[in-house]
């Protein structure tokens, strides 16, 4: 008999991809969207097969009949405290509601337990609602997965291109880990499947240091790119605060100093990963942040 999974935040790009493996794991796949949701995704979402509970106020009775009968909750929610914490407590609580064993909050980032309150915004948000979480009688998991490795050709500015440069703070040899949305997806959908796993769980598809980038670039792209470091932790640190002071943007996802605060944490010794969970599923393979580089060069020449 084939497990019923729930899906919550599946139009987004994590979300999908969650979906999709979980499909070709199978699983039945029920997927909750609101009416503001990307209806082209929830096509695309219909179209391979998962199941569409249409949710028009968000409340606990509506989502229990989405969730009668689940054996696991996958939340891959994004967005600030109305998301993360307002609309996952009532997921949650309908989940419990009607006996669904086991929830997976939409953490998916470096391990954010060692850190404290006011590092980090968007990371402080799901610490708190861990707090509410862990106070519930339902089994769940955690999944770290440190950044996405697709963010090195984009949002993440480490890797410049045109300056043939790579820009780092802190330490050149600190390992950094990365694991591409395919893998983290692929991942998350093997725990949901599961019918026990740890309170944690730790990935990473590459783990590289600043130095080992420059070296990977420089051979992928036959340029020579050298290491920009304008400081170390601290200088990145007041540079957050200096930034946040004189463009607050608090109702934005991902302001500039959000991702200067992840990528302070990343640097941070505390973010050190000290025992890797990726051989829980054997037949995962994995991406390193070579393959994205490769693949990204190609697709430009394309261009």
């Amino acid at each position: 008999m084939k497990k019923i999974i729930l899906v919550a935040g599946a139009t987004g790009n994590l979300g999908f991809r969650i979906v999709n493996f979980l499909l070709k794991n199978n699983a039945d796949v029920r997927v909750v969207v609101r009416t503001k949701s990307n209806q082209e995704k929830v096509k695309e979402l219909e179209h391979i097969g998962a199941t569409i509970y249409h949710i028009k106020n968000w409340n606990i009775e509506e989502l229990k009949e989405a969730c009668k009968d689940v054996s696991c909750v996958v939340s891959s929610l994004a967005g600030l405290r109305e998301i993360i914490i307002d609309a996952q407590k009532v997921l949650l609580d309908a989940a419990i509601e009607v006996g669904v064993p086991r929830f997976i909050p939409s953490d998916y980032s470096l391990d954010f337990t060692p850190f404290s309150p006011g590092e980090n915004r968007n990371l402080d948000l799901r610490r708190e609602f861990h707090q509410y979480l862990d106070s519930k009688p339902i089994a769940t998991t955690s999944i770290f997965n440190g950044a996405f490795t697709e963010l090195l050709t984009n949002e993440m500015p480490m890797i410049l291109f045109k300056q043939k440069l790579i820009l780092y703070w802190g330490d050149k040899n600190h390992i950094w880990n990365f694991t591409t949305m395919d893998n983290t997806a692929a991942y998350t959908a093997r725990v949901a499947l599961e019918s026990s796993t740890p309170r944690y769980l730790s990935i990473a598809g590459d783990q590289i240091s600043p130095q080992q980038v420059r070296e990977m670039v420089s051979e992928v792209t036959k340029e020579k790119f050298k290491l920009f470091r304008p400081g170390g932790k601290a200088l990145l640190g007041t540079m957050i605060k200096i930034i946040k002071f004189i463009s607050p943007s608090e109702n934005e996802l991902y302001p500039a100093w959000q991702g200067m605060q992840y990528m302070h944490n990343m640097i941070d010794e505390r973010s050190e990963i000290k025992k890797l969970d990726n051989v829980r599923y054997p037949e995962i393979q994995w991406s390193t942040a070579k393959d994205i580089i490769v693949k990204h060069q190609t697709e430009n020449k394309k261009i």
